[in-house]
Order: structure tokens, then sequence, then C-alpha cells
């Protein structure tokens, strides 16, 4: 019976270690819609060392152009103009709040902005992911090593 109790109290352990470094997939598609001669901004919370994949396409009726700027957090804003599609990666260097910036220059109409992007964190110099796999590969052999060594010997 005792067998039975080490190796629940390995494998619950090892579901509560588990269920602690599993994180949500920080990526996100939205549509939006920038209204006629307004602004819409959209913040994401960065740390150092992230990887960030941002794309977005504009549609409107007539043109589908928009104004598109990123601002980060020590307020250095990096403007791309009048753009329809849009596609860029970078590697964050500052931790903070990083603002994207829709701007519909048009006053006539509105303008449809589907929007990606998807953040990738990096724990000690590895994909946070890559961190995760060995850290579970880790505790199931450990959990192997307590039910091998709590079982008795034939």
């Amino acid at each position: 019976m005792t067998k039975y109790k080490n190796v629940a109290m390995a494998l619950l352990i090892g579901l509560i270690s588990i269920a602690s470094l599993v994180y949500l997939a920080n990526a996100t598609i939205l549509s939006m819609t920038v209204p006629a001669g307004e602004e819409v901004n959209r913040n994401i919370d960065l740390a150092v060392e992230d990887r960030v994949k941002i794309q977005f396409t504009v549609e409107g009726k007539e043109n589908s152009f928009i104004s598109f700027s990123l601002v980060y957090p020590n307020a250095t804003e990096i403007d791309f103009g009048e753009i329809s599609v849009f596609s860029r990666n970078f590697v964050c260097d500052e931790k903070g709040d990083y603002t994207m910036c829709f701007v519909n220059n048009d006053t006539t109409e509105s303008k449809l902005v589907t929007l990606n992007y998807e953040i990738e964190h990096y724990l000690f110099g590895m994909p946070q992911m890559f961190f995760l796999v060995l850290i579970i590969a880790v505790l199931c052999i450990a959990m192997v090593a307590v039910y091998v060594l709590a079982s008795p010997s034939a």
C-alpha cells in the first residue's frame, strides 16, 4: 500500500510542478476598426530579450493605408508612415509597455486593421517553451527514479 502512496505522491508533486510552469501562449490575432480621422492604440507589455513579431493588414473601400508608429517605453517613437501591409520582427531591449499607434488620416472612411502579434519569451538565454520542456523532462525522469527506488525489490 505504501508503494501506491509513494507513486501517487510523486505523481501529484510532478503534476503540481508542471502546472505551475505552464504559461499561456502569448500570441494575439484581432480585428479592429479605426474610425475616420481617429487614432487607436494597443499596448503590449514586454520584458528584456523578448522576441516580437508584429504583422497587420489594412482594408478600406477606397484606399487601404493607415499611419503606423511604435512607441517604446523610453518615449522613443518610430514612425513607419502610411502603410497597408506591415511585418516586423524585433528583440526587446527595454522592459515596459510598447504602444502600437494606428492613425487613420482619411476623414471619409473607417479602416479595418487585422493585427497579428506574437511574443516569444526567453529564459536563461533559451526560448521559454524549450526551457519548460527541459524542466518537464527532468521532472518526469525524477518521478520515474522515485518510482523505481520506492518499489520493493523482487
